[in-house]
């Protein structure tokens, strides 16, 4: 072989990429956040999740609209013409009312419509307030330890030793009998609670920022030894600098993953509130109600349960796939088989 052939040979570009030859080779860079778009995105079933929570929340908001479009009544509106004529018990699906009627007469349709405002609304400001204050006791208990760690811990431990939906019960229980009792003690913490969708939000937050603070507390512990933060103290960074600007955004990854998770969990934590009775009120539409009041005609109206029943599941399921994926995209280490 001819030396100007092999070198001929030995500069041909590999792969069929001239633009590699005699040039620097540079890698396009991309950011954490279009990383984790890339992995989230290769699930199927989550994007399809997504686009279902996407329009839920788009049916919450436009509720209203959407039953007067459709010509629905009024989730409160009670048709007793609608009953059945010879024992007054609710009739099945019609072309007046697509999901059928209640025992008073109430369209299913609209209260399934209206009890995804419930359900969202609950979701995400419950969860958005236990993710605040599990991630501020966290940090706190992680960065000073000592008897602030102690302190704190401690607190976590004794309420997750009570079972959660008991003391969720006589909580919300004991904010709603102030209002019954007429002794000027509505709500909770004096009031500024009012009993309702409000008591609801707090005693949901209440009993659910634990995990997370005890996640979060686990995290620091680990990161507070690490480089940067004997970096950011040699330079006079104060405590509460180090906490909130240094540690905070390494633990973006599993508050993200963890709050999508209580999302769903929280989702049922109201319906099953709203079952024993000490959730929302009887006006307002709520499934978990929808569903309690359903129990005792299931036999004879199983329309009644089986819609907003139908509604909680995929709702829950859909929260589950996208918070599974968001966990696999974040660490791809424990990606599903």
């Amino acid at each position: 072989m001819e030396a100007s052939q092999f070198r001929e040979e030995r500069e041909a570009p590999v792969g069929g990429s001239a633009e590699l030859v005699g040039s620097d080779f540079v890698v396009p860079l991309r950011s954490p956040w279009r990383l984790f778009w890339d992995r989230f995105r290769e699930d199927r079933l989550a994007l399809l999740s997504l686009a279902f929570i996407g329009l839920l929340v788009l049916v919450a908001i436009l509720a209203p609209a959407i039953v007067s479009i459709l010509g629905a009544p009024d989730p409160n509106a009670r048709d007793t013409a609608a009953l059945d004529p010879l024992f007054a018990t609710p009739t099945g699906p019609s072309a007046d009312h697509w999901f059928g009627i209640d025992q008073l007469g109430r369209d299913v349709f609209s209260r399934t419509v209206y009890g995804a405002r419930v359900s969202l609304v609950v979701a995400f400001a419950a969860t958005a307030l236990a993710t605040v204050f599990g991630v501020v006791a966290g940090l706190l208990a992680g960065y000073y330890r000592g008897w602030t760690d102690t302190v704190i811990s401690r607190f976590v431990d004794v309420l997750l030793a009570i079972p959660y939906l008991l003391l969720a019960t006589g909580l919300a229980a004991a904010c709603t009998l102030g209002q019954t009792s007429g002794g000027g003690g509505a709500g909770c913490l004096g009031g500024l609670i009012e009993p309702g969708l409000g008591v609801v939000i707090f005693v949901i937050a209440f009993t659910s920022w634990t995990y997370m603070a005890r996640i979060v507390r686990g995290q620091v512990l680990s990161l507070r030894e690490k480089e940067f933060v004997e970096a950011a103290r040699s330079m006079g960074a104060s405590d509460m600098r180090i906490v909130f600007r240094e540690l905070l955004p390494n633990l973006t990854a599993p508050i993200i993953v963890y709050a999508s998770i209580l999302i769903p969990q929280v989702i049922l934590y109201e319906a099953a509130l709203s079952f024993l009775g000490v959730g929302v009120g009887s006006d307002t539409p709520s499934w978990g109600q929808m569903i309690s009041e359903a129990t005792p005609v299931f036999a004879d109206a199983w329309w009644y349960m089986l819609f907003p029943g139908l509604a909680l599941v995929f709702t829950v399921l859909a929260f589950n796939f996208v918070g599974d994926a968001m966990q696999d995209a974040l660490n791809p280490r424990k990606r599903r088989s």
